[in-house]
């Protein structure tokens, strides 16, 4: 098995199918992170940390923000300006930042602090957030009280984040305090290729062998025909029901 730190590089080798299989993020949840930080007839400053191939750079952008990306992986970002236009992009990581002090309103994390020092990366955020910005933290995670979803993480593995969330929480060093929380539930209809593409874009079933690979997707294949509904233009599909978990915090 893999280490940990080799889970959490080993993104760039499956980029198309993590851009392809992993959900957008909600617009209500990125709008409340950024809601303490918003001021009219001002500009908006983000950095999104960990931000993989832009899915959720593009609803930062939307949301109106002028926004800088960082990932330790080149080839996650060189998927990101393929994906998400005008973006300017850093190699770098939650812990060392190639940001100036006090240069960002806020500093946003999808589906990334389970791979962060807490105590690190806190420091690291006060230092670039300006005084009053805001430390946003935000997961999808597929709903297990579901039968076929628990199927479904049960043939491909759990991961960090889920399991981060099935306790406390997420933990932020100083001089961060308790975070606020929000949660939003929703559902993904996606074909075979897509939900092929989620599980292969995780990082178990990138570091896994070849043969624990392709079996765990023939597994899945499998669990998708049991599973298959015919959608409204005649495709099979089936429904993912997630939950998306988001946390604040305020720089003082």
């Amino acid at each position: 098995m893999a280490s940990r730190e080799e889970m959490s590089t080993s993104f760039g080798a499956a980029a198309s199918a993590y851009e392809a299989g992993r959900p957008d993020y909600p617009r209500e949840a990125v709008d409340w992170l950024l809601e303490p930080v918003r001021t009219e007839g001002r500009a908006l400053r983000a950095a999104d940390v960990g931000a993989g191939t832009g899915k959720l750079t593009r609803t930062i952008v939307e949301a109106g923000a002028d926004v800088v990306a960082i990932d330790p992986d080149p080839e996650m970002l060189a998927a990101l300006r393929e994906n998400v236009h005008g973006v300017p992009t850093f190699v770098g990581t939650a812990e060392r930042m190639p940001l100036p002090d006090a240069s960002v309103d806020a500093l946003l994390l999808g589906q990334a602090w389970h791979w962060v020092d807490p105590a690190a990366g806190g420091a690291e955020a006060a230092r670039v957030l300006r005084a009053g910005g805001v430390l946003g933290l935000v997961w999808n995670i597929r709903d297990e009280s579901v039968p076929w979803v628990r199927r479904l993480t049960a043939a491909m593995h759990g991961s960090h984040a889920e399991q981060l969330l099935a306790g406390d929480g997420p933990v932020v060093g100083p001089p961060f305090g308790a975070l606020e929380t929000r949660t939003w539930r929703w559902t993904r209809t996606v074909g075979r290729r897509a939900l092929l593409d989620l599980v292969a874009s995780r990082s178990y079933i990138i570091t896994a062998p070849e043969s624990e690979r392709a079996q765990i997707l023939a597994e899945v294949g499998a669990l998708f025909d049991a599973e298959r509904r015919i959608g409204p233009h005649g495709a099979e599909v089936v429904d993912i029901p997630y939950r998306t978990e988001a946390f604040r915090g305020i720089r003082p």
